[in-house]
């Protein structure tokens, strides 16, 4: 096994399981969390869930699963460098959007409405409720029954109302208490690879244009690097070097401030990372800076543009319907959501039932419901 940091999660000394096993034989507990991760159910259906584009949209664009993997890839590089426990890190980055619904963040804020009366729906949420209790695959108990320290890795943020219900995993938001540095890296990672691909997907679709980009310092300044060392090569490879070059630099800035924060807070265990009145792992106030313009340009020309506008007003749409048909006819939900509806005995916990069974649909799929409730000439 490798040599890793004093401060790092250790699954020797992990806080455990909501439900105890033995140990495994041949991997590490975090080893056993990140596969059950990559073979449940939620993981496979990220393939056909958006990222910016709807999956029918294009092959080549960017979905939930692609957009994980990459996280996973940059967590892991960064947690080999700062000798942090890589299975865990990479098992949080896997898992970290099993709980967003079909057509991205304009899925979720329209479910999020459907559920303002019962509670809301959050992601993060839904993720650890996926992990905890919706996945069904093993006999001895619900969900993946992952680690203490995976789960609060899942959850990266929480009302403290929301929180006071979840028990140990949600103690740390009542409390102000940091999660494990891997936890803390994932979240990070998860903003690296968006900020950067979002860029290349959108050049794809031609959304966005070099020219354009230029307005961006983090990408002019490499793109004015690449084409002098390349002036004759063509947009595509161009955008590919410019945007490999803001990962690294951004990598190589989380690694330099993270490393400098754990020795100015003289950080020697995880007990000491979870105490730092400040989060560890972060980014220069500089690149920091940088990103944040880079995150108001991709609001205001990609997001905001009105060829994604339009899709996202259509998928709002299509959540709505679904939501209201299953909430005023039950007996539309397949058999195995119909019977978890038929279980409870109140409005909200009904409404969160319909909410799982809407959540957890593809983009196509949910497509495809729609077009049989909705639709006349449409077969059952």
């Amino acid at each position: 096994m490798r040599d890793l940091a004093r401060y790092s999660a250790s699954a020797d000394t992990s806080r455990g399981r909501r439900h105890h096993e033995l140990p495994p034989e041949t991997r590490s507990e975090y080893q056993r969390d990140r596969d059950r991760i990559v073979h449940c159910g939620a993981f496979r259906r990220l393939e056909y869930k958006t990222q910016v584009f709807v999956n029918h949209e294009g092959d080549m664009f960017r979905t939930r699963l692609t957009h994980s993997l990459e996280v996973a890839q940059i967590g892991r590089t960064v947690a080999r460098t700062l000798r942090l426990d890589e299975d865990l890190t990479e098992a949080v980055c896997l898992a970290h959007d099993l709980g967003h619904t079909p057509f991205g963040h304009a899925g979720q804020s329209a479910l999020d409405l459907c559920m303002r009366a019962h509670g809301g729906f959050e992601h993060n949420l839904q993720s650890l409720r996926i992990v905890d209790s919706l996945e069904e695959r093993y006999a001895a108990f619900p969900g993946l029954n992952l680690t203490f320290e995976a789960r609060e890795g899942v959850l990266k943020h929480c009302s403290v109302d929301r929180a006071a219900k979840l028990g140990p995993v949600g103690q740390r938001f009542l409390c102000g208490e940091q999660p494990s540095l891997e936890a803390q890296l994932a979240n990070l990672c998860d903003e690296v690879a968006y900020n950067h691909h979002d860029i290349d997907d959108g050049l794809r679709a031609g959304l966005l244009r070099l020219e354009e980009l230029m307005e961006v310092e983090a990408f002019a300044e490499p793109l004015r690097t690449v084409r002098s060392l390349w002036p004759g090569l063509d947009e595509r490879r161009t955008a590919y070097e410019v945007i490999r070059r803001m990962i690294d630099r951004a990598i190589r800035d989380l690694v330099a401030v993270t490393t400098a924060r754990i020795e100015a807070h003289a950080v020697e265990d995880i007990a000491a990372v979870r105490a730092c009145p400040v989060p560890l792992v972060g980014f220069s106030d500089t690149l920091h800076a940088e990103l944040g313009v880079l995150k108001r340009f991709l609001h205001a020309r990609m997001y905001r543009h009105y060829r994604v506008h339009r899709m996202a007003v259509k998928a709002q749409r299509v959540i709505t319907d679904l939501f209201t048909a299953y909430s005023q006819d039950e007996r539309l939900l397949p058999p195995q959501f119909l019977g978890r509806w038929q279980a409870q005995s109140t409005a909200r916990t009904r409404a969160r039932v319909v909410a799982d069974y809407v959540a957890g649909m593809t983009d196509r799929y949910a497509l495809t419901e729609h077009r049989r409730l909705y639709d006349p000439g449409a077969l059952g």
